[in-house]
């Protein structure tokens, strides 16, 4: 297996075998060491990788500071495992996380999973935006091998620290055959999650991370992995972004160098209905020329009478706007709470409208642009 490259945005790679940073077993290791799933542990940062200045402290911290290496050698019960590689894509606090790195991320994850002796990756993240990282590689990653995104709400340095046993659990999940072909995967206090699925809901508890509605795909605890259930919409081999599906188009090339490479997405922006609300945000949006416009609205996505108005008139402009809930779970019904049909508006179904401003990107970026086209895709995923 070949993980070695320069990182970048200045991050150092390497490799790690196992937990402590020695080389994967030789030819001639014992029987037992060969037959160890070989898992690719790719760190971006985050508070998983956060340090304080004490460890009573877990709110004030710095994150996306410890390396790759230095977090798997906190989890020696990984070397029974797996056999893993370890590398530094980047060590940023998750909320500024850019498009820029998820194109980075994205080519790079189908780069690894294309090597035959690899099982599975693990990529290790912050969790103020794992939730749209996630769903971004569960419609770009064109394999079906398992992906799993894994963070922590306390940093390195917290007593009780939640993120090695986090590590260990995602690293027994991405060497799960069962794992396999179930999309883009995230754990965190034990729970399986689906990325389409599932959303961060408090800003401390250590399991934040919850899918309303429809629940957690199933858990991983003392290394024994079980499923209660499966995705149904479509992802990964079946996406047509990851260039999957029979007629898909991939928006994102795993070929370094190639000159087709995608270096940014459409400009999509997310707008909100509240009382009193004015379309000062939407006709600033719009002169700045952004393609899309997710609006989280009240409710079943309703929208205040000068906000609808505004929308419709920049729909008339070219923009595609897709219309989501700042509310917690629940769906949008097309044609419900507006008129959706006659205005030209898309409904975002369940996807809240931060995944919704991905699904939305993505399709503009697969040169979908009608309301029509694009009401099928968020029909789809």
């Amino acid at each position: 297996m070949s993980l070695g490259r320069t990182a970048p945005h200045g991050a150092a790679c390497g490799h790690a075998g196992g937990a402590a940073g020695a080389a994967p077993p030789a030819p001639g290791a014992t029987p037992a060491l060969r037959k160890l799933p070989v898992v690719a542990v790719l760190a971006t940062g985050g508070t998983i990788a956060g340090v304080a200045p004490d460890a009573a402290t877990s709110a004030g911290y710095q994150a996306g500071v410890v390396g790759v290496e230095q977090l798997l050698a906190a989890v020696p019960a990984l070397g029974g495992v797996a056999q893993v590689h370890a590398e530094q894509i980047a060590n940023v606090d998750s909320k500024d996380m850019t498009t820029a790195l998820w194109l980075t991320l994205a080519r790079r994850v189908n780069e690894v999973l294309a090597q035959p002796d690899v099982d599975g990756v693990v990529i290790s993240h912050g969790t103020d935006t794992l939730e749209e990282t996630a769903y971004w590689l569960h419609l770009t990653v064109r394999h079906a091998k398992p992906v799993v995104l894994v963070a922590a709400m306390r940093p390195s340095t917290a007593l009780s620290a939640d993120g090695p046993l986090n590590l260990l659990n995602a690293v027994t999940l991405a060497a799960h055959a069962g794992a396999a072909g179930k999309g883009v995967l995230v754990t965190l206090a034990n729970r399986i999650h689906s990325a389409r699925d599932v959303t961060k809901t408090s800003t401390y508890a250590i399991d934040a991370f919850q899918s309303p509605d429809v629940g957690q795909l199933g858990w991983v605890q003392d290394g024994r992995v079980e499923f209660q259930r499966a995705p149904l919409r479509a992802h990964t081999t079946a996406s047509e972004f990851s260039g999957g599906s029979a007629g898909g188009c991939a928006v994102v090339s795993a070929r370094d160098g190639d000159a087709s490479e995608r270096t940014a997405l459409p400009a999509v922006e997310i707008v909100l209905s509240y009382a009193g609300v004015t379309r000062t945000a939407i006709d600033a949006l719009v002169a700045a020329g952004v393609r899309g416009l997710v609006v989280a609205g009240t409710g079943n996505g309703s929208l205040h009478a000068t906000l609808q108005h505004a929308l419709a008139e920049a729909v008339k402009r070219g923009v595609v706007v897709v219309r989501a809930s700042r509310v917690g779970c629940g769906h949008v019904m097309r044609d419900a709470a507006a008129p959706d049909t006659a205005l030209g508006f898309v409904s975002a179904g369940s996807l809240n409208p931060y995944k919704a401003r991905v699904l939305l990107m993505l399709a503009l970026a697969g040169g979908l642009s009608s309301p029509a086209d694009v009401q099928r895709v968020f029909d789809t995923y």
